[in-house]
């Protein structure tokens, strides 16, 4: 049998092949939950091509963007580059499985952690909770089931926790943490080919409380 493919060697391959492999637009669970928040600083996990990151940027945020994948990165910081945010926008490769935060964000965002390849969400996901400051808003967006479409040869199970199941697993309980959002939304989802697909998330939105 051979060895299980690393995830830099899968995701370095899967940018590789084509220019770009997301639409550039930002997700829209993160206009949706960020537009009515001031800006500060902002933590991307899994930035990718930096969509998100920019949007960010542009609405007067300090972002950084983590990606395990330098290609993704260097198209980030391209476009950060050409839309003037460069100065607002810091990129990291970060192998996430083994990242520990060592500062404290206004806003951490993660969207659609789910890998074909082995990914430690669950411990990645505590420790974006652990990154939050006092205040601060936690953002998880995540795949209610497997993508119409998506199929992989790899043989880890990708696991697609329930909302509250992401709760419960975070521990986001009061007094600590409020959660305002604990749901499934739909969305409609255009793959790069032009197809359209309607397709459910799980939101989870939680505020961390400023100690009195």
């Amino acid at each position: 049998m051979e060895p299980q493919q690393s995830a830099a060697d899968f995701w370095e391959h899967r940018y590789s092949e084509r220019d770009s492999i997301w639409s550039g637009n930002p997700n829209a669970a993160l206009v949706t939950e960020a537009s009515s928040l001031p800006a500060g600083r902002a933590l991307d996990l899994g930035c990718g091509e930096g969509a998100d990151s920019i949007w960010l940027a542009e609405r007067g945020w300090q972002v950084t963007g983590l990606d395990i994948s330098t290609t993704a990165l260097e198209r980030a910081r391209r476009e950060a580059e050409s839309r003037g945010v460069a100065e607002a926008t810091t990129w990291l490769q970060q192998d996430l499985s083994t990242w520990e935060p060592t500062e404290l964000y206004d806003l951490v965002s993660a969207h659609f952690l789910h890998s074909p390849v082995e990914l430690p969400r669950e411990r990645i996901l505590q420790s974006a909770a652990s990154a939050v400051a006092p205040g601060g808003t936690l953002l998880i967006v995540g795949h209610a089931e497997v993508p119409a479409g998506i199929t992989s040869s790899h043989p880890h199970v990708v696991s697609f926790p329930t909302a509250p199941e992401t709760v419960d697993q975070l521990g986001l309980v009061e007094p600590e943490w409020a959660v305002t959002v604990c749901e499934n939304r739909p969305r409609t989802w255009t793959s790069p080919d032009g197809e359209t697909r309607d397709i459910l998330d799980t939101i989870v939105v939680a505020r961390r409380a400023t100690p009195s």
